[in-house]
């Protein structure tokens, strides 16, 4: 991916990885709990831009390192995957 600005087109909330794999569309976000480098490595093959981590947690050194090589964005947020699955919804327009 080259660097410079992505735009979202989705995101899928899960702490199961493989679900992941087997759900999330290319090009939205991870929103999860999970910190850490494997994180990264299924986002990659699924091909999503961006993980976000919730309830205030805070990602691995290894998670960091990995996402800066696959080019993938680390956000967090101090809420609940929830509310942050509601309020990316809200802002792509996906809620009625």
């Amino acid at each position: 991916m080259e660097s410079g600005s992505t735009q979202l087109t989705g995101g899928y909330t899960s702490d199961l990885l493989s679900d992941v794999m087997a759900h999330a569309d290319e090009g939205g976000a991870l929103i999860t709990i999970q910190g850490h480098k494997n994180s990264v490595a299924v986002a990659s093959l699924v091909g999503l831009t961006a993980i976000i981590l919730c309830n205030g947690r805070r990602p691995a050194d290894d998670m960091v390192e990995a996402a800066k090589g696959e080019s993938i964005a680390i956000l967090g947020s101090q809420e609940d995957q929830f509310t942050v699955s509601y309020k990316l919804a809200s802002l792509l327009g996906l809620c009625n």
